[in-house]
């Protein structure tokens, strides 16, 4: 029974749709829908979705990088990760080129860990999770600026991972999810990766 549950696609009358805030990143959208008998107006963020790497080397280590992430006021533990701010590109070309410029690294194996919604009640952002293998360094190294200029990069083995996870040491989403989602996958042999 379970297995038969899953997230379903659902239409609604959109009778208004306009961009109530238009941001540098990405906008708030306010719409007006029909539901029922109610007449619904929702704000949520437009948002373009994103892509994350979760880089394991041949020892089980996890790529972890640390970057000052403003509206948190912390530099948090992160997967390197990217928006799919590029019309029409391939989220798993996106992902490769996020894992080039955030840690200089290419994959030679690239898998879907896991998708997901951030905050499905107040933004549509999709985050696609990949999990990259057959690591190499790039041929140059980027130049990154801003809360990139200074990223810190570790490699820890995924269980210390997962520990400071279920420890509360790592809140970031995207790095639990992921962390999470690999130790689940490697416990099955790695039989729940899907194909890019």
């Amino acid at each position: 029974m379970a297995d038969q549950l899953h997230d379903e696609p659902f239409a609604v009358e959109v009778t208004s749709s306009e961009v109530a805030f238009d941001g540098a990143v990405w906008d708030i959208r306010r719409e007006s829908f029909r539901y029922g008998d109610a007449d619904v107006v929702r704000e949520f963020v437009d948002h373009t979705g994103a892509v994350a790497v979760l880089a394991l080397d041949d020892e089980d280590r996890v790529l972890l990088i640390q970057q000052y992430r403003h509206p948190i006021r912390e530099r948090d533990w992160e997967l390197p990760a990217g928006l799919l701010d590029i019309a029409g590109e391939d989220p798993a070309i996106a992902a490769r080129r996020e894992l080039a410029e955030e840690a200089d690294l290419e994959a030679a194996e690239l898998h879907l860990l896991t998708d997901f919604y951030t905050t499905p009640g107040g933004s549509n952002e999709s985050i696609r999770i990949y999990l990259a293998r057959g690591l190499r360094p790039t041929a140059d190294a980027f130049a990154r600026s801003e809360e990139e200029a200074d990223i810190r990069i570790e490699w820890i083995p995924l269980e210390d991972a997962v520990a400071g996870v279920l420890g509360g040491r790592f809140h970031n989403s995207i790095l639990m999810l992921g962390v999470l989602s690999a130790s689940a996958a490697k416990a099955s042999g790695w039989s729940t990766l899907r194909r890019v």
